[in-house]
């Protein structure tokens, strides 16, 4: 009887045993999972088929799980640049409901995962970092229009051309938790997606979004990092932010919790706007949305921007930001117990309505709070025709004011009540512009003790305190790559600038280390800072050189490259600077031209034009222009053509050439069009404004560059650099 009861139990072991075995599935292109699954850890390196209607792996059916068990799916072979990357890797069928991802990692892709009319989705412990990002044109010293993005639009899926780690639509009820995703462009993108739970998630370090939502309600979003989601910044040069956002909000999104994050060193922190269903009808909009105990400082545009909207913006700090809240046409909303450090404006609302700003503490901004309305509204702008504008009806009271340089600042406003405000060591007080009625602030002196009852939606919230933030903080350590935002996990040398003298200021980055120097082409160091990092270095170039290049060398801590590439502690590795400085010199000149000499509808014509005396001319070493207006005194703002031609003796190489240009390009090389951008469509985005191409270069070859503006918005900006440039990450020494 003994002897039988033990082969029972080994028999069922064994059982067991190959029952498992079987369960742990390879991953395999087209595959179709149906139930619950373990899948075989390992490296699947599977490519996508460039189509996102055919992914790599479907899931469909009811109650899955499927553990991926940190296997790894790499869609992109070594060396493919990421805005290269392309393909779906997981696709979630339509009317799949209760279906848990965990345990994933994908890389290389243009979308890690996507569902449509998914229920009950639950995405965790998934690293889907390392995706799809653009190439970023914007330098250290120069923005490029073309790096701008535009989110207002998703009613035919128009985000998906910026890639996403995660992209949901029409999901419900899905909870997003403990995910990775850094180095990509767009995190988590939600569209129709209705109480929703996000939170402990790392979406940090990302070109475009951290989190982005569109006609979307009812979620709660709480205790993420989503910090440096950021392009378009370079410290001392320009702050544009380029619409990148820790969040974004956008169209009929309403009722939504954002609470306990961190959301620092964002284009914007935090960045909500009505949609344009609302800039049409004057209905509706982004509103009751809550905002509370989140970080949003270190923004180079705004912590937060909120528009033609009503909301709630309680106990969050804003530090280091151009405005902490913009809040354009913001109407009965709640602007308190904030904290608002060393910011250029704290609050800045133009044509508010019924808001309330109390109890928040502003210190040492430039100015603290400044409203204020224009004469007219654009003669376009449905939403200023069917509703009232006026800046009117604001209480503000109980705030305290500390080493502000202007306290208050309004103009065109009406209606107001100022009462109870605390002020220490503060410059102006009062700035009074035009247009001012009704302003009430007899009780200004007044000694105020005011209180809040917390949002009953914040009971639901478990996060009571932001997550850590270990990470180097404030405006200038905003670094942007043109793959994003310089995450200090592998060593840098950084340009900070040249100086008068034509001097490099050099900085050295990167993991906790040592650094030395490795070797020198075209430059003679004048100083150095210390051998740990973070360092400097100043250098002066030999202008005759064409390839300058720096080459440090680093031991220390472990490293992670911009393209997902580690290296264990320990290993000396080199890494570099290198430019591109031919020398040559741009021959530019302008024409004007009308309705008889159109680029598009009178070609003929058109050439004949370019043929004749210029409007203008000029010699330079870049072709680097933004028109905001007319080209010059005299001359036009629009309809005019631009004609730029130079000689270039190239080292061999693989070079890349970029050029941004609205309206209308074409570039030659050796006479032949090597770029054909002769079509106002490509002004639809301004990302659609870019145009590449690489070439096999070797010794003098001919750039002509025909340009032509027709109306608005100007740019034309060229840039040519050995492709081995994008490339630049450290390397193992010797190898």
């Amino acid at each position: 009887m003994q002897n039988k009861l033990v082969l029972r139990l080994l028999t069922l072991m064994l059982t067991g045993f190959h029952l498992v075995s079987q369960a742990q599935l390879p991953l395999t292109k087209g595959m179709l999972i149906q139930k619950s699954t373990v899948i075989q850890p390992g490296l699947y390196q599977l490519k996508a088929d460039s189509a996102l209607d055919k992914s790599l792996i479907r899931i469909q059916g009811s109650n899955i799980t499927v553990d991926f068990s940190q296997a790894i799916l790499d869609g992109s072979p070594l060396g493919t640049l990421p805005n290269q990357m392309q393909g779906l890797a997981i696709y979630i069928v339509p009317g799949s409901t209760n279906i848990t991802l965990k345990n994933l990692v994908a890389k290389g892709y243009q979308i890690a995962i996507l569902a449509d009319s998914v229920q009950g989705l639950h995405i965790e412990h998934c690293n889907l970092s390392y995706n799809y990002r653009q190439q970023l044109h914007s330098l250290w010293n120069k923005e490029d229009i073309s790096d701008w993005m535009s989110f207002h639009h998703n009613e035919k899926d128009e985000w998906l051309r910026y890639g996403a780690a995660i992209y949901l639509k029409n999901c419900d009820g899905a909870k997003i938790h403990d995910n990775l995703v850094t180095g990509g462009q767009c995190a988590l993108m939600m569209t129709n997606c209705n109480r929703a739970q996000v939170y402990d998630n790392d979406f940090s370090y990302n070109s475009g979004l951290g989190i982005g939502m569109y006609r979307s309600s009812f979620n709660q979003v709480y205790h993420n990092q989503l910090d440096y989601n950021v392009r378009g910044s370079s410290f001392g040069f320009y702050r544009r932010g380029q619409d990148s956002a820790g969040i974004l909000v956008f169209e009929q999104s309403n009722e939504n919790v954002f609470a306990y994050n961190s959301v620092t060193h964002g284009g914007d922190g935090f960045f909500l706007w009505a949609g344009q269903t609302t800039m049409d009808s004057a209905t509706g909009g982004c509103n009751h949305n809550l905002l509370y105990g989140n970080d949003f400082s270190f923004a180079p545009t705004n912590g937060a921007e909120l528009t033609f909207s009503s909301n709630t913006v309680l106990h969050n700090r804003f530090e280091g930001c151009d405005h902490g809240i913009w809040g354009g046409y913001s109407y009965s909303s709640d602007f308190s117990d904030n904290v608002f450090v060393g910011n250029r404006i704290g609050i800045a609302i133009e044509h508010g309505q019924s808001n309330n700003i109390a109890m928040n503490r502003f210190l040492e901004d430039g100015t603290a709070i400044k409203l204020w309305s224009r004469e007219k509204q654009p003669a376009d702008w449905a939403y200023a025709r069917l509703r009232n504008t006026e800046s009117k009806n604001y209480w503000i009271t109980s705030n305290r004011f500390s080493y502000n340089k202007l306290v208050y600042d309004i103009m065109g406003t009406d209606s107001s009540a100022f009462g109870g405000n605390k002020k220490m060591q503060v410059g102006e007080i009062w700035k009074w512009g035009q247009r001012l009625n009704e302003i009430d602030t007899s009780r200004e002196g007044d000694l105020l003790d005011l209180d809040y009852q917390e949002d009953k939606r914040l009971a639901s919230i478990p996060a009571k305190a932001l997550p850590a933030q270990g990470f180097p903080q404030g405006i200038d350590q905003i670094r942007i790559t043109p793959w994003g935002p310089y995450d200090f996990k592998s060593p840098l040398i950084w340009l900070n600038k040249i100086d008068s003298l034509g001097y490099y200021h050099f900085e050295v980055l990167g993991p906790k280390g040592e650094w030395e120097l490795n070797k020198l082409q075209g430059f003679e160091i004048l100083t150095r800072g210390p051998d740990s990092l973070p360092s400097r270095l100043l250098a002066r170039l030999d202008t005759n050189t064409v390839n300058p290049m720096i080459q440090l060398q680093y031991k220390g801590a472990a490293t992670t490259d911009a393209f997902g590439k580690t290296m264990a502690a320990g290993i000396t590795q080199h890494f570099s600077w290198k430019g591109f400085t031919p020398k040559h010199a741009w021959q530019v000149k302008w024409y004007a031209w009308d309705s008889l000499s159109h680029p598009e509808n009178a070609p003929d014509a058109f050439v004949k034009l370019l043929t004749t005396h210029p409007i203008k001319t000029d010699t330079l070493q870049d072709l680097n222009y933004i028109w905001w207006g007319k080209i010059a005194d005299g001359l036009p703002a629009d309809s005019f053509a631009t004609v730029a031609a130079t000689t270039i003796d190239f080292p061999k190489d693989l070079y890349q050439l970029s050029i941004t240009a609205d309206d209308l390009v074409r570039v030659y090389l050796d006479g032949k069009i090597i770029i054909d951008a002769w079509s106002s469509s490509y002004t639809q985005y301004d990302d659609g404004t870019s145009h590449m191409v690489e070439l096999s270069l070797n010794g003098k070859h001919q750039l002509k560059v025909v340009h032509a503006e027709k109306t608005g918005l100007a740019t034309l900006q060229l840039q040519i650099r050995p492709k081995s440039h994008l490339l630049n990450s450290p390397v193992v020494a010797g190898k």
